[in-house]
């Protein structure tokens, strides 16, 4: 049974992310995915393996709905690029899992990083908020 405080809790997320504009709902799937990735390293450091699995597994799930949601008909070049980024670290992610391979989570690190950074860019542009809403 939800205590009162994890419904207001669950509602307020709700709301967060109900309110945001499409280019915002994208740097906020960048930053969970860089967020459990980050979770794992530290959780394989510490030789956690039920918390590195469970934020991997999260991070896959972040990565699949980022790949999902490409435009692939009318994305063009960039769509097909952005779909075999991900494809390829989603590879590194199960790898990372499989073999408890640390610098396959820093190599996603690095490629999701500068992405977070441009969507975020974008984000911030009036222009681009106002043609997403």
């Amino acid at each position: 049974m939800q205590t009162a405080l994890a419904r207001a809790t669950h509602a307020y997320q709700q709301t967060h992310v109900q309110s945001r504009s499409p280019l915002e709902l994208v740097v906020m799937l960048y930053d969970g995915a860089l967020r459990f990735v980050n979770e794992a390293r530290a959780a394989l450091d510490r030789q956690d393996l039920v918390a590195k699995r469970e934020a991997l597994s999260r991070a896959l799930a972040i990565v699949a709905e980022l790949q999902n949601t490409l435009n692939m008909r009318d994305g063009g070049d960039v769509a097909t690029q952005l779909d075999a980024l991900y494809t390829y670290v989603n590879t590194r992610l199960l790898e990372a899992n499989m073999q408890s391979n640390g610098a396959a989570l820093d190599e996603v690190v690095k490629l999701l990083t500068p992405l977070r950074e441009a969507w975020g860019q974008i984000a911030t542009e009036p222009e681009a908020q106002q043609a997403a809403r």
